[in-house]
Formats: C-alpha cells, structure tokens, sequence
C-alpha cells in the first residue's frame, strides 16, 4: 500500500541513507564518529516537537556504490518506515572510470519507486558543481547529466530536491575538507539549513551567505597546497581503487535505528 503523503507538520521519523556524504565524512563528532549534514538536520527537525518525540536513523556508510546502497540501506528504510528518508547515492558510480550516468540514473529511479511506495516522503540529492575541484572537474559532464536526471525522477515521484549543485557558498574551499572530496563541518551546516529550506522549515542563518573575506594566496603557495594535497589524499585515493578497496570496508552504519534525539 503507498505511503501516504508527508507534510513538514508529519515529519516524526527520518531516515537518512547513502555514503560518506550522508555518514557525515569530514565533520567530526565524538568518539571518532561523524555528524553530518543529515545529523545536523535531524536535529532541526527534532527542535520542532517535543523532547523525545523525534526519531533519528542514519544508515550511510562511507565508499558504498549505488547499488550497495539499494541493497543494504534502502530494505532497511522501509522496514522503518519513516516519515522522511533522504537519499543521496550514486557519486562514487559517477566518478568511476567509464561510468555511465544514464545506466546510474536508472537503478537510482528504481530505488526511488520501491522507496516512495514504502515510507512517508523521499528527499532526493544532486551531486555538487565540481568546476573547481581537482581531478573532478573534469567529470563535471557527467556530474551534470546525472543532475539532469535525478531532477526528472523527483518530477515523476513528487519529490523534495536537495539542489547542491546551485549551492553557491559549497563553492568555496573552506567548505571542504583537507582532502578536498568531504565538506568540512562548515560545509556540512550549510548543506544541513538548505534541506531544511527545501523542507519548508524556517532556518536560523542563509546557507548561503558569503563567506568572510580572504587574503588572496600566491601561485606558488596554491602549487605546494596541490602537491601536498596530491602525495596525502589523492594517491592513496587512486590505491583503493587500482586495490579494488574502499574506505568504507568494515563499517557499518552509524545509527541503524530511529532513536530519539
């Protein structure tokens, strides 16, 4: 039986799923977990009901491909059932060599209709505009066509759209991580306020407020950053993939079950 339609004045339960995104690499919590933009808006969520009235799960595990996703997170969000599930998935297909975005966007769509049938609404997620971003920048095509489609699912399936693709401040490189393919925590709160606008929620700062001016950094410094960069994250990155390894070998999701907040 489908699910029936979810108002911001219903949402009691979320769940959110997908991979180190959504798990909430690159902002640290305690106990060497991470928080995340979706912790983050599960709090804001929670912050409009009682105490102990909200529930909270997120399944995201770090490195995991679309498919691994549809396979173990996404029997696991119906079986909640929750009010909410956002679902971001499909990145670490994208940027695979000879991934295909049209193939990626039809098992996402897929999952999508097993999903709206199963639980309150679905919230569903852009890749970000890599145009300045190491390496990536070059799969921005790709990045752009899968878009193109996760926007015609939300059309067909009535679903929210976490646009970070129009995202502008995520632009900036205070809003990532040393290793340049997590947000930093501040990158993280502002992804965090925009899925509460797209919810309809009253948020307490503009996500996309300009960040603060910066001295600008010489060629020669940027140079050294890239090399640094390089040598640190990006080939050890290559490694696990040649290896066929993935960060998120043996690591399970962080908060299995909707718990109150």
């Amino acid at each position: 039986m489908a699910a029936t339609k979810t108002t911001l004045k219903t949402i009691g339960s979320y769940a959110a799923i997908g991979d180190s995104f959504t798990e909430g690499v690159g902002d640290p919590g305690p106990g060497g977990t991470f928080l995340g933009w979706a912790d983050r808006l599960a709090v804001l969520l929670a912050d409009r009901r009682e105490e102990n009235e909200f529930r909270y799960a997120n399944l995201a595990v770090r490195g995991r491909l679309l498919d691994q996703v549809v396979a173990e997170q996404v029997p696991r969000a119906k079986e909640l059932a929750p009010d909410l599930v956002s679902f971001c998935a499909g990145g670490n297909d994208i940027i695979r060599p000879g991934s295909d975005p049209d193939d990626a966007a039809e098992r996402f769509e897929a999952a999508v209709a097993d999903l709206t049938g199963a639980v309150g609404q679905v919230m569903i997620t852009t890749g970000f505009d890599t145009r300045g971003v190491p390496v990536l920048k070059h799969l921005r095509g790709k990045i752009a066509t899968y878009n193109a489609h996760v926007r015609a699912i939300a059309d067909r399936y009535d679903c929210p759209v976490l646009d970070l693709w129009s995202l502008k401040s995520v632009q900036d490189r205070r809003a990532w991580d040393d290793d340049r393919l997590h947000l930093s925590p501040e990158g993280h709160t502002r992804v965090a306020l925009r899925a509460a606008q797209v919810l309809g929620l009253e948020v307490p700062a503009d996500p996309d407020q300009p960040w603060p001016p910066q001295q600008p950094r010489g060629s020669v410094d940027v140079t050294r950053d890239n090399i640094q960069w390089a040598r640190e994250y990006l080939v050890p990155w290559i490694g696990r993939r040649l290896r066929g390894e993935s960060s998120g070998d043996h690591v399970e999701a962080k908060r299995p079950d909707l718990l109150p907040l």
